[in-house]
């Protein structure tokens, strides 16, 4: 990709992010994982027009972080594939489940 084309799209993704910014969010739903009560802790998604969703903290509803389509298809693969586990295991980069470690994180 030429450098052209890499500012075109760098303008293109901070054009997208703005007009997602500037949507208007007030009347959204949000959405929790099934199960959880209205007073506990939970993360809570909303979907936004073309494939974009919205994600906050019931505890903060204030601060809404917001997502295009690509960004989110992105994060969802990655969780799937345990990019964001928090046990490190061999599939996210880590140790391999009762390895002995090193301190430097690195698998041998």
């Amino acid at each position: 990709m030429g450098e052209g084309q890499g500012e075109d799209v760098k303008a293109r993704k901070e054009r997208e992010k703005d007009e997602l910014y500037a949507l208007d969010i007030s009347g959204i739903e949000w959405h929790s994982a099934p199960g959880t009560e209205e007073a506990e802790e939970r993360v809570e998604i909303a979907y936004l027009p073309e494939g974009a969703v919205a994600m906050r903290s019931s505890l903060d509803t204030q601060t809404v972080l917001r997502y295009t389509a690509a960004e989110w298809r992105a994060f969802v693969l990655g969780a799937r594939d345990g990019e964001f586990d928090l046990e490190p295991t061999a599939r996210n980069g880590g140790l391999p489940a009762g390895g002995a470690g090193t301190g430097t994180g690195a698998v041998g």
